[in-house]
């Protein structure tokens, strides 16, 4: 999948026929069935899908602080959408001027003029443009004047409710780790590049990979048993700390996975952490030796779920 960065690196080459826009935070079963049209769409046409989204979320330009948690940051959407087979992933800067940009001008700069697309699929409820003024029904007006179609998709629907972030962040709030699978269509799971951490964790006896998390909130936190992928060809069972260590003074939200007997170097590989299980929530300790004392009484839990014998 290409990813371009910016309408300003739009060339003829990436003209695409066959496109949606949307955030797809989540990349949820409501994401998917849209997206999946488009890749069959294109695909059958002998084109290529294009996917455009923002960056940052419009909200979290808009209420700053006061945004809620992304479900997927951007590396996390390119990989998640390069798996479903999306040809062109466009990420428009959304900043002051896009923020201000009429509809009827988005329309002719981004879908006429820069990918010269010929046909539209977007959801039901989409809107876009200055004071969210464009809707579909603006689309199908601007399309016949530009020789483009626009191709409803009708908004999933799950035992009457919407497939949405909104209940999403509901279940994940719960910690209902069954219910959010099935909103997303997969596992629940956040990924990045193993770094270089302060070696606490090895220091006490129980060595992590640590990845820093690329958002301002993350959407979970508290420990879990994990499988970690991108290791190994199975996936690895392990325990997993998801916050900002208050016991250490840590600063940051940080993931640290401590893989069952494995000791392995994997700095600067890219991992996924899949949450199976919420063990308990984040915690600040008296000190280090009830801090060790609760990372075993975690890994005893988790291995209890994978079927290990401690």
């Amino acid at each position: 999948m290409k990813l371009i960065r910016g309408l300003h690196n739009l060339r003829p080459q990436h003209s695409s026929q066959v496109a949606t826009i949307g955030n797809f935070d989540g990349v949820h079963r409501g994401h998917q069935k849209v997206i999946n049209k488009v890749i069959k769409r294109a695909q059958d046409r002998q084109q290529k899908s294009t996917l455009i989204c923002f960056e940052p979320l419009p909200r979290e330009y808009f209420l700053g602080e006061d945004a809620p948690a992304r479900l997927t940051p951007l590396r996390d959407k390119f990989y998640l959408l390069k798996k479903m087979g999306v040809d062109q992933l466009l990420v428009l800067d959304f900043n002051e001027k896009m923020a201000n940009m009429p509809a009827t001008d988005f329309v002719k700069t981004v879908l006429v003029d820069g990918l010269q697309i010929k046909r539209l699929k977007v959801g039901d409820d989409f809107k876009f443009g200055l004071k969210r003024e464009g809707n579909f029904e603006l689309l199908e007006q601007m399309g016949l004047k530009h020789g483009f179609k626009v191709l409803n998709t009708h908004t999933l629907r799950d035992n009457d409710d919407r497939g949405s972030s909104t209940l999403i962040r509901q279940a994940l709030q719960l910690d209902d780790l069954e219910r959010l699978a099935e909103l997303l269509g997969r596992p629940f799971s956040m990924g990045g590049i193993v770094i270089h951490g302060d070696k606490r964790g090895r220091q006490l006896g129980f060595p992590t990979a640590n990845i820093s998390i690329a958002r301002r909130v993350s959407p979970v936190r508290g420990v879990y048993a994990v499988e970690v992928h991108g290791i190994e060809k199975q996936a690895l069972p392990a325990v997993a700390n998801i916050g900002t260590r208050p016991t250490v003074g840590g600063s940051g939200f940080l993931i640290e996975a401590h893989i069952f007997d494995f000791n392995g170097d994997i700095y600067g590989r890219r991992i996924e952490v899949i949450l199976k299980q919420k063990i308990r929530e984040e915690k600040k300790f008296d000190g280090l030796d009830e801090l060790v004392a609760q990372i075993a009484h975690d890994k005893q839990t988790a291995q209890h779920y994978f079927g290990i014998d401690a």
